[in-house]
């Protein structure tokens, strides 16, 4: 076998970026403005990945969908020295969350390999199922809802009943709902924020068992970097929410039909997660001021080794204001 010299792990510098992000945006938490404290974050974000010796392109950002003014796809992000990566990006994933004050809003950023994540092009929704690493091989997205449960519960060495389901509280998944209520297991309703949900869905030690539902893209493929590093699995299959939608994909030569794993949707282990709590959840704290500076929450993983690290920060803003272009 042969063995390599540790290498540098790229996941313990995009924390610093979606630290910055964090920072910038909790300001807005609660204020009912979701656009500045979105826009807070994209500024920071961009700013910290000024500094990283990457050369990376944004394939999952900021775009049209959101009509977002930086960090789109297509755009270039790092000095232009270092690895050619994928970027995916969501300064503010759940930006209701934010602006409402409600748990579980972070911030996440993902590279892989270039060439090697999963481009969704004109595909905003996608139906989604994540399970940790026991049930990777027992699901099936095409399975009717029961019979899912049931084998995920038989992997988990759990009834039905004692399982806990993530799913988006939203007017599209009322007969999902019914589904798994009547299958025997408990849901957690989320109005938003499903990248937190696939995350919950994977992480041990969680109160989730697993995600179902219909959600964006984007989020899916973010999820399923971390979600590939953590050894679970997430079963997608673009699911358009309208008429203009579907006729769009299909004329992209999209199929509706495939179903896409883990692996379809990040080919490659040399990848790098990162997420930092916005505000305060189950999942990850969110910041908290301190009146000197402020304390973040951080999780972040590095595909090769598989290494997972929580990680608290402590910011002191008299000393970082001296050397950040970011107000914080």
């Amino acid at each position: 076998m042969t063995q390599e010299s540790p290498q540098r792990n790229l996941a313990l510098d995009l924390v610093r970026v979606t630290e910055a992000a964090a920072l910038a945006s909790s300001r807005w938490l609660g204020k009912g403005d979701k656009e500045n404290g979105d826009a807070a974050a994209v500024d920071a974000m961009r700013l910290s990945f000024n500094a990283l010796d990457i050369n990376g392109v944004v394939v999952i950002g900021e775009g049209e969908k959101d009509e977002a003014p930086m960090l789109f796809s297509g755009e270039h992000l790092g000095t232009g020295h270092g690895p050619d990566v994928d970027v995916a990006v969501d300064p503010v994933e759940g930006t209701r969350l934010l602006a409402f004050g409600r748990p579980n809003a972070i911030a996440v950023v993902a590279l892989a390999p270039r060439g090697t994540m999963y481009n969704p092009g004109p595909a905003f929704y996608m139906k989604k199922m994540a399970v940790p690493f026991e049930a990777k091989y027992h699901v099936d997205i095409k399975a009717p809802v029961a019979e899912n449960l049931r084998r995920v519960s038989k992997a988990l060495g759990k009834s039905v009943d004692d399982m806990v389901v993530f799913v988006l509280d939203k007017p599209r998944h009322a007969d999902l709902i019914r589904q798994i209520r009547e299958a025997g297991a408990r849901i957690q309703l989320h109005t938003d924020g499903d990248v937190a949900g696939a995350l919950m869905s994977v992480t041990p030690g969680s109160e989730v068992d697993m995600m179902m539902g219909t959600g964006g893209t984007p989020e899916g493929i973010l999820a399923a970097v971390a979600i590939r590093i953590m050894g679970g699995e997430m079963q997608c299959m673009l699911d358009p929410q309208s008429d203009s939608e579907r006729q769009t994909l299909l004329d992209a030569g999209y199929s509706l039909e495939r179903v896409l794993t883990v692996d379809d949707l990040v080919q490659s282990e040399d990848v790098f997660f990162a997420a930092t709590g916005i505000s305060g959840g189950t999942f990850l704290k969110g910041v908290t001021f301190t009146g000197k500076g402020a304390v973040t929450h951080s999780m972040v993983m590095r595909g090769k080794t598989g290494t997972f690290r929580r990680i608290e920060a402590h910011h002191s803003f008299a000393k970082l204001m001296r050397i950040s272009a970011i107000e914080y």
